[in-house]
């Protein structure tokens, strides 16, 4: 915890609204953002945008050009977007570039073993290790998480399903549309009951990806059998 950071709250559920919901990870700067119908712009220099629809059709534009997104499908941009019809959220990471992508829907349970029976996907991998992503949580029915901390915030929103979050302060009711902020270092456990759930998590930050010395590219070009990510004398400077 940063000196002079004092945590009142593990957990952080906003109200549905179109323009900025909450400041984030202060050491890795995000900004919340929701629409819900209106059009939400957004215009930012040297700032990235990860974003999900929650319900209904949304019409997104980017310097990419202008595409239609149904319920359960994600994105990533760049410095100017706007977001109109439906309702989602986005997550503006400061002085960081991300590919531009869209996809989805998000499939019914998660492709990656994670804790206590639960699945998770990576929508948006980090284009290189450090930076941010994107994921679907899935949570079979009667799931009871160990407690657990993250060093970064996690934010997101609940897509489908029902449980609860529990933290020391108590126990908040998930179901579709609870959008959240479990703050870095926040004690947390989700629970299952009779149904499942499925969590879409933005983490700002990653300790996984590629790197310049461990990419697949780099990997599999061979000089006589070895590869090239053992050889100094070729690999670019």
């Amino acid at each position: 915890m940063a000196d002079g950071m004092i945590r009142t709250q593990n957990f952080f559920a906003f109200d549905w609204l179109t323009g900025k919901v909450a400041d984030c990870d202060p050491n890795f700067p995000t900004t919340l953002y929701a629409w819900d119908g209106e059009t939400l712009e957004l215009n930012s220099v040297d700032t990235a945008y990860f974003g999900f629809v929650q319900e209904g059709e949304a019409v997104l534009t980017t310097s990419s050009g202008m595409f239609t997104l149904g319920a359960g499908m994600y994105f990533s941009a760049n410095n100017v977007l706007s977001v109109k019809g439906g309702k989602g959220i986005v997550m503006a990471r400061e002085n960081h570039q991300a590919f531009f992508m869209v996809g989805g829907p998000v499939e019914a349970k998660g492709r990656l073993k994670y804790i206590d029976g639960c699945t998770d996907s990576l929508l948006i991998s980090p284009v290189k290790e450090g930076d941010p992503c994107l994921n679907l949580l899935f949570f079979p029915p009667g799931i009871d998480q160990t407690a657990h901390t993250h060093p970064s915030d996690r934010i997101g929103v609940v897509f489908s399903g029902r449980g609860e979050c529990e933290t020391p302060e108590g126990i908040t009711k998930l179901e579709p549309g609870v959008m959240f902020r479990i703050p870095y270092e926040g004690n947390h456990k989700f629970r299952t009951f009779d149904s499942e759930m499925r969590v879409i998590a933005y983490h700002p930050d990653s300790d996984f990806g590629p790197q310049d010395e461990d990419h697949p590219m780099i990997n599999r070009t061979m000089v006589d059998g070895v590869s090239a990510s053992k050889i100094d004398a070729i690999r670019t400077k």
